[in-house]
């Protein structure tokens, strides 16, 4: 397998199916992920535990080798039911002879088709979760008027160090040409399925606004939702809630963007943000308090728009932004 070719024409074509360099396992396109790929998501239904009716989403993560976690959320799926705080429970699983299980505290859950058969210890089958699709409420957003298109797929020009991925796709690692200030921006995004990678290796960029400060950009599907995950503003703020879809899911990012306030070459302002992840607040008006390391330091001046290359295929698609 090889990890990328690049050609001369500037595309970079990137394999259904390619290695790393620390041998893991990473996959581009749904149809050649595998079985694994397949159990993995979100599932949805209503548990009726001796007559209460509890509303209950389920995301299982694949973790390779056909082992899984899975999350369950009472009161439905993360950002649409359940939020941060409310009650959770946790269970590993795993495929043996074409039957996926998992066992937790609370009982235990088989995998059946595109459902979820739950058991409660105490009460037995308690009912079964359906899986479900969600999908971005601004995925293929138009551009509003008075926009500036930084990607639509047809070139990669308006970045410095921008190359076309898969024939329309912008490869991560690259600064627009356009300096921004204070702006709204509207980006999606794609990582990859890297069932065996953990932590930072699995899928990782970020979204790097002026350069100065990382909204990060991961596959954290079913994780907590810390500031060094997907929706975390690095070292600065967590997401209100983990608003990740599973990884090769187009997701989204809406962005309102405050500029610091300087004067004689100090900051008198912190600079602002206010993120929508696939439609769900994750930062409501938080305050910037000081720069992301690993690109531009804070100032006064506009600056690019930088996607981070940290080695993994990452791509991106329709970018655009208006100023305020």
């Amino acid at each position: 397998m090889i990890r990328f070719a690049l050609i001369t024409t500037g595309m970079l074509v990137l394999s259904a199916s390619v290695m790393a360099e620390d041998e893991t396992d990473t996959f581009l396109d749904p149809a050649t992920a595998g079985a694994d790929y397949e159990i993995q998501g979100e599932y949805r239904g209503v548990l009726d535990p001796q007559g209460e009716k509890i509303e209950f989403g389920m995301q299982v993560i694949a973790l390779g080798d056909h082992k899984f976690d899975a999350v369950g959320y009472f009161g439905g799926l993360p950002g649409d039911g359940w939020k941060r705080g409310d009650k959770m429970v946790k269970a590993a699983g795993g495929t043996t002879d074409g039957v996926t299980k998992f066992v937790g505290e609370m009982g235990h859950a088989i995998v059946q088709n595109d459902k979820v058969v739950v058991y409660s210890a105490e009460h037995g089958e308690v009912g079964s979760l359906k899986k479900v699709t969600r999908v971005s409420p601004t995925i293929g957003a138009k551009p509003t008027a008075g926009a500036i298109v930084l990607f639509d797929g047809s070139t990669a020009d308006n970045f410095e160090g921008g190359k076309l991925a898969m024939g329309n796709l912008l490869a991560a690692d690259c600064s627009s040409k356009e300096k921004l200030s204070s702006h709204t921006m509207h980006l999606e995004f794609r990582t990859p399925f890297k069932p065996t990678a953990r932590g930072q290796a699995r899928g990782n960029s970020g979204v790097y606004l002026q350069s100065r400060y990382e909204c990060q950009v991961l596959d954290s599907f079913g994780l907590a939702g810390e500031n060094n995950e997907c929706g975390g503003i690095y070292s600065i703020s967590k997401p209100a809630v983990n608003a990740c879809f599973p990884p090769l899911t187009w997701q989204t990012y809406d962005i309102e963007f405050t500029n610091s306030v300087w004067e004689d070459g100090k900051k008198k302002k912190n600079a602002r943000v206010t993120i929508r992840q696939n439609g769900i607040v994750i930062h409501d008006d938080v305050e910037l308090t000081h720069g992301t390391p690993g690109k531009l330091p804070e100032a006064a001046e506009p600056a690019p728009l930088y996607l981070q290359g940290h080695g993994n295929p990452v791509v991106y698609r329709n970018i655009w932004m208006v100023k305020k």
